[in-house]
């Protein structure tokens, strides 16, 4: 068996490892990470040996952790990284390059159908109809999407949100609310067979999946990390988060919204959350809690977006694709029986 966890930021660990009698066998660990003393690892493989074969992240993580000699250094991986490695390659889990990956990036379309784009190109990855995907969001209207289970009276003033012309959609991953406003954010969607993130907890697969976009912004001079559990940041200031909907049939969904040139006083009149998260930071102005891309590249949003675009094809490999009449046809059904309807948006009042 054979198991890879690229540490987001950091270095690669590969386990090849055996399973007889339901404990781990014959485990080698490598990567391209760097340890002393030299004589570390044969002992972090004997570690290893002997291990049943479902333990968990921290039984495994612990047994490394002992074996280690006093003194010893590990840099760009860690026990926790090497127990990944570990689950995954226990679990039979995949990487990004096992797979064909496809770009849809199409012009504007309605924030509902967005919504439904995302749950449709799901259900297809799922289904093996469709190839792991990529897909870059436009929209030239303004919105607020909520997370699966945020109330509307909770995080949205109703009256602002009139009066700015500003609708509320719900989606149906988790997390806070995204303030959407035409031109002003970069936003993408990651459809992918949950063996991608196989062996891996949820906080962890969020770094993993978003690790190729950090290398993007860094490329652009922008010193960007991953703030657990789902922040994209730099010293600047946030720059966007990330979602994610695990499907029962075997796919999962992450998304990320990116502030470009975000209207943030607006946001916090729009969106509550936003007025209790800077109270409770003792932050005067919402500028000093998001931090668009504009402001920190001088780039236009287009020129990210490629950027962006570039580095996921140099990294994972990427092919040019559409969305197809047939996944449009059910987007919008499911606009009309479920994401354009009070009884989704308000599920949670």
């Amino acid at each position: 068996m054979h198991g890879e966890y690229k540490v987001p930021g950091g270095k690669l660990v590969v386990v090849d490892l055996d399973v007889v009698g339901e404990r781990l066998a014959n485990v080698r660990l490598s990567g391209d990470f760097f340890l002393e003393p030299d004589d570390a690892l044969p002992l972090i493989d004997a570690a290893l040996t002997g291990l049943p074969a479902d333990s968990d992240g921290k039984t495994i993580a612990a047994a490394v952790q002992r074996a280690l000699p006093e003194g010893a250094v590990l840099l760009g991986f860690s026990p926790e990284a090497i127990a990944t490695a570990v689950r995954r390659a226990v679990h039979h889990a995949t990487a990004w390059r096992d797979y064909e990956w496809q770009l849809v990036h199409p012009g504007p379309l309605s924030p509902v159908t967005h919504l439904a784009l995302d749950q449709v190109l799901a259900e297809e990855v799922a289904a093996g109809r469709r190839k792991p995907t990529l897909r870059i969001w436009e929209w030239n209207e303004p919105a607020v999407v909520i997370g699966s289970f945020q109330s509307v009276s909770n995080e949205v003033d109703p009256e602002n949100a009139a009066r700015f012309g500003i609708p509320v959609v719900r989606r149906i991953s988790g997390g806070g609310a995204m303030f959407m406003e035409a031109g002003s954010i970069i936003t993408y969607s990651l459809y992918a067979p949950t063996e991608l993130v196989q062996g891996m907890s949820f906080a962890e697969s969020y770094a993993y999946l978003d690790d190729w976009v950090l290398v993007a912004l860094r490329s652009l001079g922008i010193e960007a990390t991953y703030q657990p559990l789902n922040d994209i940041a730099s010293p600047a200031g946030k720059i966007g988060g990330a979602a994610q909907k695990r499907l029962a049939d075997g796919a999962v969904l992450h998304h990320v919204t990116m502030s470009y040139d975000i209207d943030a006083e607006k946001m916090v009149q729009v969106l509550r959350i936003g007025r209790e998260k800077l109270s409770d930071k003792g932050t005067k102005s919402a500028q000093k809690r998001v931090d668009p891309l504009r402001s920190q590249t001088g780039m236009p949003r287009e020129a990210i977006i490629e950027r962006m675009v570039e580095t996921f094809r140099s990294l994972h490999g990427l092919h040019d694709d559409e969305i197809t009449p047939e996944e449009y046809a059910r987007a919008e059904q499911l606009v009309a029986e479920k994401f354009s309807t009070d009884e989704w948006l308000y599920r949670v009042p």
